[in-house]
């Protein structure tokens, strides 16, 4: 029962840690960067992104996916189990490494979540200020994307729930039969314990300063004026019949303006 469960829950890590969101987030954060890397070296939002970035690329670097990858594979199958009395179980050093390595990369998304909100509330307080209006528009988007992919998709809750199974199975194995690995470091049994924050309360408290910051669309108000009533009704309708011909004929293009939707 008990591999079954660590089996399972190591399948549902590893699909949420590749999984295509974070991965795509990923790549736009190294472009932005890559792009502006010439121009705003000593740009606060800029550092604040490059923090984030780091986190990113030590979490790829761990390959906490490929170990947990490995470690399904020591882990026998349903039916070999039942086949059998007695079956073969991941040795004490396979399961301290992965445990290790999950500890790790629960440090790591605790930190890219921190350095997340940080260069979020940076970006919109310079975008306040009417610095960098591109590369703030972008870095506020892109990094409230990615602190939601990670919070929502609740890759560090199923980190957290995965190492308390892989924390019974390796008491167990222990007792057994005594192989240690990892030396001079003593697993917690509580990982909330070794986190040393409320991972909860902590997001709540991230999501909170996100959802209050001061909104910035003085500017966005000034490059798009609002249109009085009269030539917000010319508008639609002018909308309506480009449309209409458009589904009549689409070899024409239509002329639509400035700021109209274009169906």
């Amino acid at each position: 029962r008990l591999l079954s469960v660590l089996r399972r829950r190591c399948d549902i890590a590893g699909k949420r840690l590749s999984g295509p969101g974070l991965a795509a987030e990923g790549r736009v954060l190294r472009a932005v960067l890559y792009v502006y890397h010439s121009r705003l070296l000593r740009h606060r939002p800029y550092l604040a992104l490059q923090q984030v970035e780091q986190c990113l690329k030590r979490l790829w670097k761990m390959n906490l996916v490929g170990c947990l990858k490995t470690l399904v594979e020591l882990i026998p199958k349903k039916n070999a189990s039942k086949a059998h009395a007695e079956c073969l179980v991941p040795s004490q050093p396979m399961l301290e490494t992965v445990a290790l390595k999950v500890l790790g990369g629960c440090k790591l998304i605790l930190r890219l979540l921190d350095c997340c909100c940080k260069a979020f509330l940076l970006s919109v307080k310079h975008l306040c200020s009417k610095e960098f209006i591109l590369l703030n528009t972008v870095a506020s988007g892109l990094l409230s994307r990615l602190w939601f992919v990670i919070q929502y998709s609740c890759v560090l809750q199923t980190l957290m729930s995965l190492y308390s199974a892989l924390s019974t199975m390796l008491h167990l194995v222990s007792e057994t039969q005594q192989t240690p690995y990892i030396k001079g470091f003593t697993f917690p049994s509580d990982i909330g314990d070794f986190l040393g924050v409320n991972v909860s309360s902590e997001a709540k408290k991230q999501k909170a300063k996100m959802l209050t910051t001061k909104k910035s669309t003085s500017w966005m108000k000034k490059l798009f004026p609002a249109m009085p009533e009269a030539v917000s009704k010319v508008g639609k309708k002018r909308k309506s019949e480009t449309c209409t011909s458009a589904m009549k004929n689409r070899s024409i293009l239509c002329p639509v303006d400035i700021g109209e939707t274009v169906v």
